[in-house]
């Protein structure tokens, strides 16, 4: 870390800290800023910011408080990992058949990269699954890198599936650390 730059302690999170710094520490709060309507780039309707704008600057710009921006910042990164699974947790349970695995990409990214077992979620099966399915089936949700399947299994939560869970780093992160025959992309 360079000389001047913040800690790298989430508790230490403060308006000083850069936004490329904020994001990198904080996977989430790209998320969580949209809730003030702040978005990463600027020029994107006035709601962006610079990487190198700080936090209290960002929050200046768009009316409000730093404090309370730095609290919703770390609640979601809490969401987040209540909503993540790691790959080596997901193997251990595809090993036993206790989870459904459903990629949420599109069909040509599935059909490039997938881990065995899973299945395409496309828009009639994930109705299916909200009308039939048991609220307590143990779900993971896959994507590229765990950002889409991450808004998928709060979806699913928001539906009373309190055992959905993303896959942390997504189909990605399962062909580095768990199956390298999984191709990457």
């Amino acid at each position: 870390m360079r000389s001047g730059a913040p800690a790298t302690k989430s508790i230490d999170l403060s308006g000083a800290w850069r936004m490329d710094h904020v994001l990198q520490v904080f996977p989430s709060a790209q998320q969580a800023l949209e809730t003030y309507h702040i978005n990463r780039l600027a020029g994107s309707g006035g709601g962006g910011f610079q990487p190198d704008d700080s936090l209290a600057t960002v929050a200046l710009n768009h009316g409000v408080d730093v404090t309370e921006v730095i609290e919703h910042i770390k609640r979601s990164q809490d969401l987040v990992r209540d909503l993540e699974i790691t790959v080596h947790e997901a193997a251990a349970m595809i090993a036993q058949e206790q989870v459904a695995l459903l990629d949420v990409r599109a069909p040509q990214a599935f059909a490039m990269a997938s881990i065995p077992g899973s299945r395409l979620l496309d828009d009639a099966t994930a109705q299916d699954i909200v009308a039939r399915w048991p609220r307590e089936t143990f779900i993971v949700l896959v994507c590229h890198h765990g950002e889409r399947s991450l808004h998928a299994a709060a979806y699913l939560r928001d539906h009373g599936f309190t055992q959905a869970r993303s896959l942390s780093g997504g189909v990605d992160a399962w062909s580095l650390e768990i199956d390298p025959s999984v191709p990457r992309y």
